[in-house]
C-alpha cells in the first residue's frame, strides 16, 4: 500500500529537480512532487516516511523542512 504525505520546505526557488532527486534517492520513496512557490513537497512511499531522514536529505540539498503540509 503506498503512503502519500506533504512536507512543507523553505529556501531557494529554483532547484526542484535536486529536492526531487535526492528525496527519490531515499528507500521506499515511489514518487516525488515538488513545488517551490508553494514550499510544498509531496512524497509517496511503500511504507511510514522517515521524517528525520527527510529533514536531513532536504537541509542536506541546502532547504528546511518546516513541517508537515495540511
Amino acid at each position: 500500500m503506498a503512503l502519500t504525505s506533504a512536507a512543507a520546505v523553505s529556501g531557494p526557488a529554483y532547484c526542484k529537480a535536486t529536492l526531487t532527486r535526492q528525496i527519490g534517492a531515499l528507500d521506499d520513496v515511489l514518487s516525488v512532487g515538488v513545488n517551490l512557490n508553494t514550499g510544498r513537497v509531496t512524497v509517496t512511499t511503500t511504507n511510514d516516511p522517515d521524517d528525520a531522514l527527510l529533514a536531513k536529505v532536504v537541509d542536506d540539498a541546502g532547504y528546511k523542512l518546516t513541517g508537515r503540509a495540511a
